[in-house]
C-alpha cells in the first residue's frame, strides 16, 4: 500500500482520531491532551505541505473512499459519480495550507494560553473536531458532504466560542448567537443541496457543474447560497455574530474562526466559479459580491475605531478585511465572460483577493494572539485601563507593530503585497471601488496607531508593575506567524506564482475541474 496515495484523507484522519483520543488521554494525563493535539496538528501540517507541492507539480488530486474510481457502473453500462471523494486543486490545498498552519499555530500557543482553565481535554477535542471540519469543507467533492463538514465545524465553533461561558455571560451569548446563524446557515445549504439532488440526482460538485442548466431553481439556489455563506464569511449585512463571537473565543480559537469563515468564503468562490461559472450572469454575480466587499470593508473599519475593547476592534477590521477578498474576486467575477477584460486585470484582482485570503490569516490571526497576550498578563481587554506595556513586553510589542503594519498594508508586509493587486487591477475596473479601498487602508492604519499608543505607549501603569513577557510557547506561535508575514511581503511574486496563481485559474477554468473527476470515467 503506498501510503502517499491516502495523504488526502490522512489530513483530516489524524485530527479526527486524536479528538477522539484526546478526552482518554485526559484521564491519564491532563497536560498530555494539549501536546496529542499538536503533534497530530503538525503531521497535518507536514502532510498538507507534501500534498500541497505534489497538487503543484502534478495536477489535481481525487481521492474516492472505498475504491479507485469516483464513478459507479449501472447494469446499463452508464459510469455515475456516485462515491464519496475528496477532490483537491490549487485552491483547495491553498486554503488547506492556511488551515494547517493556523490550527498548529493555535494548538502551540493554547499549551500555557490555556492551562489554567479546567475541562481542557473538551478544548482540545473540539480544536481538532473544527479543524477537520474546516480541513473538510475545503477538501470535499460532494455538496452533501460540505454541509456535513460545515455543521462538524459550526458545533465546535459554537463550544468553543463559549468555552469561558460558565462564569462569564457574555460567551455564553456569543456562543447562542454563533449558533442561531449557523443553524440557519446550515439548514439553507441543506436545502440548496435538496434543490441539486432533485433536479439532476447528482451531489457531486464536477458532475453538477457538467449538467447544471442555470433553470428557475438553479437560480433559487444560488441566491440561497450566496447570502448564507457570506453570512458565514462575516460579510456586511450579515456580520451580526462575527464581533461578538471573535472578541469573546479565547484568543487562538478567534485565529481559527477566522480561518473558518474563510472556508464559507471559499465555498462561496467554489459555487459561483466552479459550479455555475459563465452559465450565470456574471456581472450581475460579481456586482453583488463587490458590493457585500464595498459594506464590509467600510462598516469594519469605521467600528472598529470607536470600540474600547481590543478584541472587538479587531473583530470588525476582519470583517473590513473580508471586504477587499470580496471586491478583488468580485470583480474577477464580473468580468468572468470577458477575456479580454479577464486577461487584463480580472486575474490580477482575483490575484490579490485570493492572496489577501491568506495574508489575512497571517496578520489577523497574529493580531489576535498579541491581544491574547495583552489579555493573558493583565486581564483586561479594555485599552483604556493599558499602558505602558511595551516596557515590559517587548516581544509582543514588536509582533504587534508587524500585524498592524501588515494589516495597514504597509510595505514591506504581505498585506500591502496583496492589497497593492487589488488596488491596481480594481482602478481599472473602477477607479472609485480602488479610492474606497484605500481610505479603508487609511482608516485602518490611524485605528492601529491608536491601539499602540494605548497598549504600548507611555509610563508604564501601577497595577502593572510585575506583568513580563508571555511565556516562550505562545511567543513562539506569534513569531511563526510574523516570519510568514515578512517572508510573504518581501517574496511576493514567488508565493503569487507558485501558491496564488494556480488557485486562481482552477476557480477560473471550470472545465479543468470538471475533468479531473469525469476525465476518469
Amino acid at each position: 500500500m503506498n501510503l502517499s496515495n491516502h495523504i488526502p484523507i490522512l489530513i483530516i484522519a489524524i485530527p479526527l482520531l486524536a479528538a477522539f483520543l484526546v478526552p482518554l488521554i485526559g484521564r491519564i494525563n491532563k497536560k498530555a491532551t494539549g501536546i496529542l493535539t499538536t503533534l497530530a496538528l503538525s503531521v497535518s501540517l507536514i502532510l498538507t505541505i507534501v500534498l500541497a507541492v505534489k497538487i503543484l507539480t502534478v495536477g489535481p488530486q481525487v481521492y474516492v473512499f472505498g475504491a479507485t474510481s469516483p464513478s459507479l457502473t449501472l447494469p446499463s453500462g452508464l459510469k455515475f459519480p456516485i462515491r464519496i471523494m475528496l477532490q483537491i486543486d490549487a485552491m483547495g490545498i491553498f486554503m488547506g495550507l492556511i488551515t494547517a498552519v493556523v490550527s498548529f499555530v493555535g494548538a502551540v500557543y493554547s499549551l500555557i494560553f490555556m492551562k489554567q482553565h479546567s475541562g481542557l481535554d473538551k478544548y482540545y477535542s473540539l480544536l481538532l473536531l473544527l479543524t477537520v471540519g474546516v480541513f473538510g469543507m475545503e477538501f470535499t467533492g460532494d455538496v452533501f458532504n460540505f454541509f456535513v463538514f460545515l455543521e462538524i465545524a459550526s458545533i465546535a465553533s459554537v463550544a468553543l466560542i463559549s468555552f469561558r461561558g460558565i462564569d462569564l455571560g457574555e460567551p455564553a451569548e456569543a456562543g447562542f448567537k454563533y449558533m442561531v446563524v449557523s443553524s440557519i446557515s446550515a439548514l439553507v445549504v441543506l436545502f440548496a443541496v435538496g434543490i441539486f439532488y432533485g433536479q439532476y440526482d447528482l451531489l457531486n460538485f464536477a458532475a453538477l457543474a457538467s449538467v447544471i442548466k442555470y433553470s428557475q431553481l438553479d437560480k433559487i439556489a444560488l441566491g440561497l447560497l450566496i447570502p448564507v455563506l457570506a453570512m458565514k464569511a462575516g460579510a456586511v449585512p450579515m456580520h451580526m455574530w462575527t464581533p461578538d463571537a471573535y472578541s469573546e473565543a479565547p484568543a487562538p480559537i478567534t485565529m481559527m474562526l477566522v480561518a473558518a469563515s474563510q472556508a464559507s468564503l471559499y465555498a462561496l468562490f467554489r459555487v459561483v466559479f466552479s459550479l455555475y461559472n459563465i452559465s450565470l450572469n456574471v456581472l450581475t454575480v460579481g456586482w453583488i459580491i463587490i458590493i457585500f466587499g464595498l459594506l464590509s470593508m467600510f462598516i469594519g473599519v469605521t467600528m472598529a475605531i470607536i470600540q474600547k475593547d481590543i478584541k472587538r476592534l479587531m473583530a470588525y477590521h476582519a470583517i473590513s478585511q473580508t471586504g477587499y477578498m470580496f471586491l478583488g474576486v468580485g470583480v474577477g467575477l464580473a468580468v468572468l465572460a470577458n477575456p479580454v477584460a479577464l486577461n487584463q486585470y480580472g486575474i490580477t484582482a482575483m490575484e490579490g483577493g485570493i492572496f489577501h485570503i491568506m495574508n489575512h490569516a497571517m496578520y489577523k490571526g497574529l493580531l489576535f494572539l498579541t491581544a491574547g497576550a495583552l489579555f493573558f498578563r493583565t486581564g483586561t481587554k479594555n485599552l483604556d485601563k493599558m499602558g505602558g506595556l511595551a516596557h515590559s513586553m517587548k516581544y509582543t510589542t514588536i509582533f504587534f507593530i508587524i500585524g498592524a503594519a501588515a494589516i495597514a498594508g504597509l510595505p514591506p508586509f504581505n498585506g500591502f503585497a496583496s492589497k497593492i493587486l487589488i488596488y491596481e487591477s480594481v482602478y481599472r475596473f473602477n477607479p472609485l471601488l480602488s479610492i474606497i479601498a484605500m481610505v479603508v487602508s487609511i482608516l485602518t492604519l490611524a485605528s492601529f496607531v491608536k491601539v499602540f499608543h494605548s497598549a504600548f505607549l507611555g509610563p508604564k501603569l501601577p497595577q502593572f508593575k510585575e506583568v513580563k513577557e508571555v511565556p516562550r510557547s505562545m511567543v513562539f506561535a506569534m513569531a511563526v506567524l510574523s516570519c510568514i508575514i515578512i517572508f510573504f511581503g518581501l517574496f511576493p511574486d514567488l508565493i503569487v506564482k507558485n501558491l496564488v496563481h494556480p488557485a486562481v485559474m482552477s476557480l477560473i477554468e471550470q472545465f479543468k475541474y470538471t475533468g479531473t473527476v469525469l476525465g476518469g470515467m
